[in-house]
């Protein structure tokens, strides 16, 4: 074990890896990083496996090789795959309308809207127009039934726009609707659990202890509606803060919210396990002799359904159905096929097929949400290690 700055670093780096290593310890030293953890895979080998700093307040407790965290949007992409595979047994047609599958979906003017739509973020649902309770964001049937009263804000297939917060209810409900069991519990039993993977929708209360303590320090805004807002305003305002802990602001760190399944965004897990199931899509859909998904369709859902401006999000985005795709002005590593999912503050997991490379990341602070300084560094180690 070393030590950046005095926060302990532990685990494995192999030779001719040293670069992620060393990139690893810098954030520590120079970046601000608290706590965290990258794995790296490449064609079925761990080649990286570091964590460090503290899982709560500087000088606290140590990050453990097994520390979970919210990885807050890295679990779209599990929302995603739970979906793919729904296609795989024939359950799912991603060119039908979600009202097929969940028929009080279609009320308000949403009944043309197609599961690609919605997968894609094209569906004009990113928020909840009437202000909603505290603590709604917990309940799921509540949320669901919510949005099956919200006219789309946009017409949908017009433009994307990042389903922040509602995508996880969205997409959970759709899966429920046809499987009869929870997303979590779909990614637990059909996905995690076959891959030996610690990644969870509604974390098992037997592993509370082994969370780390977010360091959201922002104070989450009133439970009021705000004044004065224009149209798009409101839209993206509700997006993240109707109602107000629904991005996890104020709630982050409780018992409730852990416990909860809210797929966009309290996915808890460890990098290993986020790179466990990159291993997998990386190598079209299979590790360790356990398929999670069949090939053609993990193709499907990582074809480009919507790129450029963004309506929430005001930059360029880029998407299939549910995972981001690299794009230049975020790049995951050079090549051209990568995709993943990035989480609020940093975390990210993503996979290169073509270079064989699976990566998981995870932290426990809120940094810049947008081209981090601390998980470029670890990608660019990577693949400068690839020569």
């Amino acid at each position: 074990m070393i030590a950046a700055e005095s926060a302990p670093i532990g685990g494995i780096c192999a030779p001719g890896f040293e670069a992620v290593s060393d990139a690893f310890v810098t954030n520590f030293a120079e970046r601000g990083e608290v706590g965290a953890a990258v794995c790296v895979v490449v064609r079925g080998s761990v080649v990286v496996d570091l964590w460090g700093g503290w899982a709560g307040p500087r000088g606290g407790t140590p990050w453990q090789g097994d520390t979970l965290v919210n990885v807050f949007s890295v679990g779209k992409a599990f929302a995603a795959l739970c979906a793919a595979r729904l296609v795989d047994q024939g359950l799912l047609e991603v060119d039908e309308t979600v009202g097929a599958y969940w028929p009080g979906f279609a009320a308000a003017g949403k009944r043309g809207i197609t599961v690609g739509q919605l997968l894609s973020h094209q569906a004009g649902l990113p928020a909840v127009r009437r202000r909603l309770p505290p603590g709604a964001m917990l309940n799921h049937e509540l949320m669901c039934a919510a949005l099956e009263e919200q006219e789309p804000w946009w017409d949908p297939g017009s433009a994307h726009g990042y389903h922040t917060n509602t995508f996880g209810y969205l997409v959970g409900e759709l899966v429920r609707r046809i499987d009869g069991r929870s997303l979590g519990t779909v990614l637990r039993e059909d996905i995690a659990a076959p891959l030996a993977a610690d990644a969870y929708i509604g974390l098992p209360e037997e592993l509370l202890d082994r969370v780390a303590e977010f360091q959201w320090l922002r104070e989450p805004p009133p439970e009021v509606e705000p004044e004065n807002l224009s149209e798009s305003e409101l839209m993206e305002h509700n997006g993240y803060f109707n109602p107000s802990g629904l991005s996890g602001a104020g709630a982050v760190n409780t018992r409730e919210w852990r416990m909860a399944e809210i797929p966009s965004t309290n996915g808890h897990a460890s990098a290993r396990a986020v790179a466990r199931i990159y291993e997998a899509l990386a190598a079209g859909g299979e590790a360790g002799g356990v398929r999670v998904v069949d090939r053609g369709t993990l193709d499907l859902f990582t074809t480009e359904r919507s790129a450029g401006m963004d309506l929430i999000l005001h930059r360029p985005s880029r998407f299939g159905l549910g995972f981001q795709l690299t794009q230049p002005e975020r790049p995951l590593g050079p090549g051209p096929r990568a995709f993943g999912h990035f989480g609020a503050g940093g975390s990210l997991g993503f996979c290169d097929p073509d270079a064989g490379v699976a990566f998981g990341y995870v932290i426990n602070s809120m940094g810049p949400r947008w081209q981090n300084p601390l998980n470029r560094s670890l990608i660019d180690a990577v693949f400068a290690s690839l020569g």
